[in-house]
This record gives C-alpha cells, sequence and structure tokens, in this order.
C-alpha cells in the first residue's frame, strides 16, 4: 500500500517520498502554493500523513486546520509543530500571529473535554489526540537543565497543564508544542 504523505509549509525541510509544499519557490518543492489560498490544491482524503511544521503560527489556522481535515484520509494523522505560548521564537519572529497552549488544539478534537463543550463552533473534528509534548530548548549550554525538565512536564497531560498555569513555565519558557491529531 502506498501512502500519500504532504509535507505543509516545509521551506527547506524537503522530505523523499512526501509531497512538499511551500509559498516559495524553494529547490525541492514540489508544489508551490499559499496556504492561506484555500482550498488547497488537493483532493478530499488524499492524504494519509500530513506534517505542518512551523506553520499555524504564521496564519488563521482554523480555515487551515478545516482543509487539512478535509484532504486527510479516515483515520489519516496530522503532525504539527508550533511554538509553545511562551517560547522566546514568538517574540522574536514578527511574522507570528497566534500562541498555542497543550490544549489549544482540543477545540478541534470531539474526544476531549474541551472538544466536546464546543462541537457547535465547527464543523468538522478530529478523532482523537495521538501524541501530544512539550519540548525545550537544548541548543547550548546555558539551558543544560531542561533535559530534566523536558520527561517531567511531559509525564502526563496533568503535568503539562500544571507547567502551563504555574510559575513553572515562566522560570523554564518551553520551546514548541509537537500534536499529533487523528482524522
Amino acid at each position: 500500500m502506498n501512502l500519500k504523505k504532504l509535507n505543509l509549509g516545509c521551506g527547506t525541510d524537503i522530505k523523499q517520498g512526501w509531497i512538499n509544499l511551500d509559498s516559495a519557490q524553494i529547490p525541492g518543492i514540489d508544489i508551490v502554493h499559499d496556504i492561506e489560498k484555500l482550498p488547497l490544491p488537493f483532493q478530499n482524503e488524499e492524504f494519509n500523513e500530513i506534517l505542518a511544521q512551523d506553520i499555524l503560527e504564521h496564519v488563521e489556522y482554523i480555515p487551515v486546520l478545516k482543509d487539512l481535515h478535509r484532504i486527510l484520509k479516515k483515520s489519516g494523522t496530522l503532525t504539527i509543530r508550533v511554538p509553545h505560548f511562551t517560547s522566546k521564537n514568538n517574540y522574536i519572529d514578527p511574522t507570528h500571529k497566534k500562541r498555542f497552549s497543550v490544549n489549544t488544539l482540543d477545540f478541534f478534537v470531539s474526544n476531549t473535554k474541551l472538544g466536546k463543550k464546543r462541537e457547535y463552533y465547527f464543523d468538522f473534528m478530529f478523532s482523537e489526540i495521538k501524541k501530544r509534548r512539550i519540548t525545550f530548548e537544548r541548543s547550548s549550554r546555558v539551558f543544560f537543565y531542561n533535559s530534566l525538565v523536558e520527561p517531567i512536564v511531559n509525564h502526563s497531560l496533568k503535568t503539562q497543564q500544571f507547567y502551563e498555569s504555574s510559575s513553572l513555565s515562566r522560570l523554564f519558557p518551553a520551546e514548541n508544542i509537537e500534536i499529533t491529531l487523528r482524522k
């Protein structure tokens, strides 16, 4: 079985075996398209897997999520990486429009507490959150303690929520949220 995969807003992160889409004409890009110009140039339920890394914070993401839901096959997965609301990258990049919490995307998932309460807001819903993780910067010796903080914060959804609602998120700012949704 040939799985069809979309690398959305990939920039220079070209993946072999994937359809690589970006708004910039970069070597290796298969399709040049602005993701805010909807619908995306794909058929309904065309993809088994979609990767959207570092893209949703740049756009009005609700219409984009709806269209990604449209082009994703039943039981397909959408993996998203966005900056955590405490990330310094939110404030460094002037093109960032949105901030994200570990629960932000729960509004679009039918079997979550927030999703069940808000199903009437949206005409699309994902079936489950397959994985969610808060990541921390580890690029220098200054952040050596993040390798200790990250597994504690990601022990469970409750520890992630406690981290976000306490002063810990200000003492140890996160870098990204990685979440995988299943249609």
